[in-house]
């Protein structure tokens, strides 16, 4: 159950951004630039990396959310459950391994990440543009997990997070929480 009494088994971190719109507005432009702006990775590979940061660190508010929206941009169901368990045998492509391996590690045990962690993204092929977005990423997703812990949110059900996902990739970060959308 949620910690503030405001706040109900629905609430989210929707509740926080429209109870300080000059705070969060920022916030969710920021998030709709990162998986709706342009990078070398899709859509659905940065829901996926958002997914896969909420998994490794154990928000499950997250981790069904982020899930749920990763399917609804193309990834096959049960890859995100497969890249939390083990990135090396996850069914995505060698050159996504690195990259992936990265994520979590950075979300997981960041003290142990090395130059050649680095390294093996640059060989699969990747430039920094796709190196600064997982990083990026990675921080976004730990950082609204605090918000997620913080409050106490109650992670929602899968059919909530399909809905809400299928509706947040039509209408973006910032719409989907119209207490934000400048006046």
């Amino acid at each position: 159950m949620p910690y503030l009494k405001s706040h109900n088994d629905l609430s989210g971190p929707g509740d926080v951004f429209g109870a300080y719109p000059e705070i969060y507005r920022h916030w969710a432009e920021m998030g709709q630039l990162f998986i709706n702006g342009p990078s070398p990775l899709t859509p659905g590979e940065r829901e996926m990396i958002q997914a896969l940061v909420a998994g490794t660190i154990d928000c499950q508010y997250a981790y069904v959310a982020h899930t749920a929206a990763a399917v609804s941009r193309g990834i096959e169901p049960g890859v995100v459950e497969k890249l939390v368990a083990d990135v090396a045998t996850a069914p995505v492509s060698d050159k996504l391994k690195p990259l992936l391996g990265y994520v979590k590690k950075l979300a997981g045990t960041p003290h142990s990440i090395t130059q050649a962690d680095a390294d093996a993204i640059f060989a699969a092929g990747w430039d920094a543009h796709a190196f600064h977005d997982a990083v990026a990423l990675t921080a976004r997703m730990t950082f609204m997990s605090r918000i997620i812990f913080g409050h106490g949110f109650v992670p929602m059900t899968p059919e909530r997070a399909k809905h809400n996902a299928e509706h947040r990739a039509k209408v973006g970060y910032v719409a989907l929480y119209p207490s934000l959308e400048k006046k």
